[in-house]
């Protein structure tokens, strides 16, 4: 039997297939969930942002499930609070919400400048992406401005930099990068939830 592993969009699935490979590595008890894809033991669902609509609707799949959300901003915050909640009464069901904003900003600076030659600076509840997108394109124009940017083209950049960064940045993690960043272990306690899911499965 197969584990759910739901998350928002295929830029969280990068990042999950990544980290995990890096703390497997180093805690081989630890899943590596890039493994168990290959090995039909684990199937990523992404949802394109809507986690209310998905709260019982797996349900008559009879699968283990664990929901990982994005924390966002307020209200939004705390409508997916309702909904972990919903999903954490049913039987072999696991949500959680990041305690940051997003995946992004559980990357260490260091690990973006060795991929993008600059030097991010960010909070936990900062969009990362946008962050990096301006820095990246104010570093290569001299004579235009984010700011001069049209909408559609700024969301563009910053597309293209979620991609990177859940993929090339993700790649150049180690382990005391990443424990810097993620102090308290959730990262690592995410992937614990899984392992104990798959074993019920």
């Amino acid at each position: 039997m197969r584990v759910l592993v739901v998350v928002e969009g295929t830029h969280d699935i990068k990042f999950l297939r990544r980290i995990s490979t890096l703390l497997h590595a180093k805690h081989p008890t630890l899943p590596d969930l890039a493994g168990m894809e290959r090995n039909k033991e684990l199937i990523f669902l992404p949802i394109s942002g809507h986690p209310q609509a998905w709260g019982k609707r797996l349900a008559p799949l009879n699968l283990p499930e664990f929901h990982l959300y994005d924390r966002e901003q307020s209200p939004v915050t705390e409508l997916r609070q309702q909904t972990v909640a919903t999903i954490n009464q049913r039987c072999c069901c696991r949500a959680v919400l990041t305690s940051k904003r997003s995946l992004e900003n559980y990357l260490h600076p260091r690990a973006i400048q060795t991929v993008a030659n600059i030097t991010p600076e960010f909070g936990d509840h900062d969009c990362v992406a946008s962050e990096v997108a301006q820095r990246v394109f104010d570093s290569t124009h001299n004579d235009y401005s984010w700011s001069q940017l049209t909408r559609r083209a700024r969301v563009r950049l910053t597309n293209r930099v979620k991609h990177w960064l859940n993929t090339s940045a993700v790649e150049q993690m180690t382990v005391p990068l990443l424990q810097e960043r993620d102090p308290d272990g959730e990262i690592i306690s995410w992937l614990e939830t899984i392992g104990q899911l798959a074993e019920t499965a």
